[in-house]
């Protein structure tokens, strides 16, 4: 009989972590994070990482463990993901997994079968020297069928090595965990000012000091650039390449575009259970996780009589 696991995953500024906490609290819980930025440290406004103070005390596991500029993959927040979960679990703690991620959610929930071969270091120098446009192109003639996003240079690169290294076809599964997963997000509207609310909070707080410490700290504007939206776009406005008021338009429109790739890839799960976050997310969720669970929530949780 395999041990329990809830999924909390939703899209940027849409208040999975607060969720996640108050959640944690209720059924004795902790949380392992689920974004690919986070594992870095220093990386925390960029990120939107959860503070000390709004942890409430709640052990979060998988943020900061590693340098900037380190290597860190699918399979490696995977095996982390899977240590953590089994030490909660093996505490009699409930493990909730949280975060905008989709590719590592599903890595943990499906219990893809990663392959432990080593990215070809001269294949990948050799394939960045293409635009990615030409290694989409690439991986066409080799999987027509491809789901992969065209534009996600990343997953792109990982595929055309996969297939060099004869590693064709998707990944076998062999999930560890039953796991309920619970989705957060906004109407459009909302979401778009939530974005922007909360992207004018984290300027205001010292992001772009946060990339510039960085920077003078010898992380490489590329590394940087290569995450994607606010290092990305920071890294341009703080070496010149853009002003700020243009850098501040032009990431505010680029996290709303990643917010709605977000939602295309969870849309595509049916086993998620939207959550009406106009509504009283948190009695929702825990009568979905207390019949989940098979028992009841802890006192003080709402929903209990």
């Amino acid at each position: 009989m395999k041990q329990k696991l809830t999924v909390i995953a939703g899209t940027n500024a849409s208040g999975k972590s607060g969720l996640g906490v108050k959640l944690a609290k209720a059924f004795d819980g902790e949380i392992v994070s689920a974004d690919s930025r986070q594992v870095y440290v220093g990386m925390d406004l960029g990120s939107g990482k959860i503070t000390r103070e709004e942890m409430e005390g709640v052990p979060h596991h998988l943020l900061d463990v590693r340098r900037p500029g380190e290597f860190f993959s699918m399979a490696d927040f995977q095996a982390l993901a899977y240590e953590a979960i089994d030490d909660i679990l093996a505490r009699g703690r409930h493990p909730f997994l949280v975060g905008g991620t989709g590719l590592y959610i599903d890595s943990v929930t499906e219990g893809y079968v990663l392959s432990d071969k080593k990215p070809d270091a001269a294949l990948r120098a050799r394939l960045e020297t293409y635009a990615t446009p030409e290694l989409y192109a690439m991986l066409r003639e080799r999987i027509p069928e491809t789901d992969i996003d065209p534009k996600n240079r990343h997953r792109v690169m990982r595929a055309l090595e996969k297939l060099a290294a004869g590693d064709e076809g998707p990944a076998p599964r062999q999930p560890r965990y039953e796991v309920l997963k619970l989705g957060v997000t906004w109407p459009r509207e909302i979401l778009k000012k939530r974005i922007d609310e909360r992207l004018e909070r984290r300027l205001r707080e010292g992001m772009a000091e946060e990339v510039q410490a960085m920077l003078d700290a010898g992380v490489s504007g590329e590394f940087l650039v290569k995450l994607g939206l606010e290092y990305k776009y920071l890294t341009w406005y703080l070496t010149g390449k853009m002003g700020y008021e243009e850098m501040k338009e032009e990431l505010a429109a680029a996290i709303k575009r990643f917010a709605k790739r977000q939602m295309t890839w969870f849309r595509k799960d049916p086993r998620i259970i939207w959550l009406d976050m106009e509504g009283d997310p948190v009695a929702e969720a825990g009568a979905l996780i207390r019949n989940f669970l098979g028992g009841a929530a802890e006192a003080g949780m709402p929903g209990n009589s």
